[in-house]
């Protein structure tokens, strides 16, 4: 037995229960359950459309650039597009993400890579499992179809937004985290990222790129 087993067994001790009472457990359950919501700010709510237009009114305040397409398969081409207008190799890499996979990057001419970031990776490319409106802020969950490194080792990061995952505020993406996976099936981490990497740690002068990419690019596909 750990350490941690011997003080859970000297609680029960102490509480003269065993851990195992149903009445104990539907306790637990209800209060897992039930638990009253706190405020949520009424800043990222409202319709469809308005909730983009906060999003998008949010990520740019905090220097990320934001386009939208009307459809997924214009993805390719906008993100072509930009890394042409950045003067970047037309090379990027994305993960296993089946959404991503399905587009036609073959008519652009970028080269493709697979898998988790690389060091020397100047572009990656992720698909978001959501956003919040009221913070202009993506929602990135782990896995071998979004790998983490995607979002902290290239300079250059573009993610891949749909417009029906942007909810209005952090709970309503919680409830759809925890609807999607399920219990005991949770990503391994979830990464909350408002525009670039940013520090103003030395001097108080704002440094961007300081622990992740320097330049952020959300594509929101609207259709």
């Amino acid at each position: 037995m750990s350490a941690r087993d011997d003080i859970f067994n000297e609680i029960r001790r102490a509480l003269h229960v065993k851990g195992t009472e149903a009445p104990r457990r539907r306790i637990v359950q209800d209060r897992l359950t039930n638990t009253p919501k706190g405020i949520v700010p009424a800043r990222g709510q409202g319709e469809l459309t308005e909730r983009v237009a906060t999003f998008r009114e949010e990520a740019e305040r905090v220097s990320a650039s934001v386009t939208e397409v009307t459809a997924a398969a214009d993805v390719p081409a906008e993100v072509a597009r930009y890394l042409r207008d950045r003067n970047l190799p037309a090379r990027i890499r994305f993960g296993d993400d089946a959404y991503l996979a399905a587009l036609p990057f073959s008519t652009t001419g970028l080269d493709i890579d697979r898998g988790r970031a690389a060091a020397n990776d100047q572009a990656c490319l992720s698909h978001a499992f959501g956003g919040v409106a009221e913070t202009g802020t993506l929602v990135l969950t782990s896995g071998a179809d979004n790998p983490t490194t995607l979002n902290f080792l290239p300079d250059t990061h573009v993610v891949v937004l749909e417009a029906k995952d942007i909810a209005g505020d952090y709970e309503t993406v919680w409830d759809r985290v925890r609807n999607t996976y399920g219990q005991g099936l949770m990503p391994r981490a979830v990464n909350f990222v408002t525009g670039p990497s940013r520090s103003a740690d030395i001097g108080h002068t704002l440094l961007l790129g300081a622990h992740g990419p320097r330049t952020l690019h959300i594509v929101i596909v609207t259709e």
